[in-house]
């Protein structure tokens, strides 16, 4: 194993992922928790939550750091869907909504089978307009990212969403706590990210990959374990490696769940996305910062 500063480099595939001159820059700092960033192509900007100060923040090359929206509803994770329309998890209203063209909200899902959602916490949009969402209990464990309450749920569940209908299914229900989720380029296998030892050590770090096939998912099994800290927000470039943010800093697996490379970073990772006008811009969310770096891979997340 290779290592300097900014790279561990594990398997030499991940030498030709990575500029090798680039570094770490930090953008922004002064988050309580930072999360959820978001890449907007359109408006050359990206969006992400601080979750404990309720509010949502936008940076942009031309203009800075400002603030997106306050309150926030303690949002945290948020993707886009098709027609480009912000999609968002709520821990505050346990809610997960989307935010028109015209900058209303319309709640897209918030109670499962008669009773309300724990507090979601990420989703990704499939390419036949389907959203998929996690629902940990994160946001009502404590008054600090969310509400203190008991969760109404028996089980902590990966979510699929129809927005043309309404219908809400539970499609996986085993997780201890759900967390970051992505589909892999071709879309035949979901990865979510289970964080159950962000509490208890004796709870899985690891990621699980479902095939799937034919509307369902199938096969389950465990792609890749954490080896410091929780996976929490994934991503998959176009190749179809998984990124996925650790306690020190970002690991890159092949799709084999090969560990490929770490870039390290000196704050705990929350989350993570590919942006800039060629999507080779990783930005990466990091308890109180947002940070940068370039790579040689692109994002396979739209629009």
């Amino acid at each position: 194993m290779a290592q300097n500063t900014t790279y561990e480099i594990h398997d030499p595939r991940f030498r030709h992922m990575i500029v090798g001159n680039a570094r770490l820059e930090e953008l922004h700092t002064g988050c309580r928790w930072a999360e959820g960033p978001v890449w907007f192509s359109d408006a050359n900007q990206l969006v992400w939550s601080d979750i404990p100060n309720e509010r949502m923040l936008r940076w942009s090359p031309e203009g800075g750091v400002s603030v997106f929206r306050q309150p926030s509803n303690f949002a945290n994770g948020h993707t886009r869907d098709r027609q480009g329309r912000l999609v968002s998890c709520e821990h505050g209203t346990r809610r997960v909504s989307r935010t028109e063209i015209d900058g209303s909200i319309t709640v897209l899902a918030q109670a499962y089978n008669g009773k309300r959602l724990n507090s979601p916490n990420d989703v990704v949009v499939r390419s036949d307009g389907t959203i998929w969402f996690t629902d940990p209990t994160y946001g009502i464990v404590s008054d600090y990212e969310g509400y203190r309450s008991e969760p109404e749920q028996a089980t902590r569940n990966v979510y699929r969403l129809d927005p043309q209908t309404g219908e809400l299914d539970a499609v996986v229900t085993d997780f201890n706590q759900p967390n970051g989720l992505a589909f892999s380029p071709d879309e035949t296998i979901l990865y979510v990210a289970d964080s159950g030892a962000s509490h208890d050590d004796r709870l899985p770090r690891h990621i699980r990959a479902f095939d799937f096939i034919g509307g369902t998912l199938s096969n389950s099994r465990v792609f890749a374990t954490i080896d410091n800290g929780i996976p929490d927000g994934i991503r998959i470039d176009t190749a179809g490696n998984l990124w996925s943010s650790a306690g020190d800093g970002v690991h890159c697996f092949a799709p084999d769940g090969k560990l490929l490379g770490k870039i390290l970073v000196p704050q705990t990772v929350a989350n993570l996305t590919f942006g800039g006008p060629r999507r080779n811009r990783l930005f990466i969310t990091a308890t109180t910062s947002l940070y940068s770096i370039y790579v040689t891979v692109t994002g396979a997340q739209v629009p």
